[in-house]
């Protein structure tokens, strides 16, 4: 079982605008927030953001370097799915593989792929239905 995550940001600010409702939306809810920064929890399992300290940001991210490539959520329903890709779209967020949404994944997948600001891929993926 998963206890926590913690993630370093470029932008604190910038990436609540984000984190906040996405993972509102997923069932999350603040927990501890401090001047560098937030934690949300779910259950037994929390994800803290917190401000990278100035000196190590010029190095960047990328999740095709060595390290943490994504974050995968449970939805509850593809409606779910659908409405947190709408809000995506409409708040200027990137959606990665739109072409192929919701079936990214493969078939029977139904997921949304999208970057926090600091191009973190995240994805959150649908329950199986019985059809799929």
């Amino acid at each position: 079982m998963l206890h926590h995550v913690e993630l370093y940001v470029s932008d604190l600010a910038r990436s609540l605008a984000f984190w906040t409702p996405l993972l509102q939306r997923l069932g999350y809810h603040e927990s501890q927030r401090w001047s560098e920064g937030v934690s949300y929890l779910h259950g037994d399992a929390y994800l803290c953001f917190v401000q990278a300290p100035a000196e190590h940001l010029a190095a960047g991210y990328h999740r095709r370097r060595i390290g943490l490539n994504h974050l995968a959520f449970h939805a509850a329903s593809r409606a779910q799915v659908d409405e947190l890709a709408q809000w995506v779209a409409g708040a200027g967020y990137t959606t990665l593989y739109a072409d192929r949404y919701p079936y990214a994944g493969g078939p029977g997948y139904y997921a949304l792929f999208c970057e926090d600001p600091d191009r973190l891929k995240v994805e959150v993926v649908a329950p199986p239905e019985e059809e799929d």
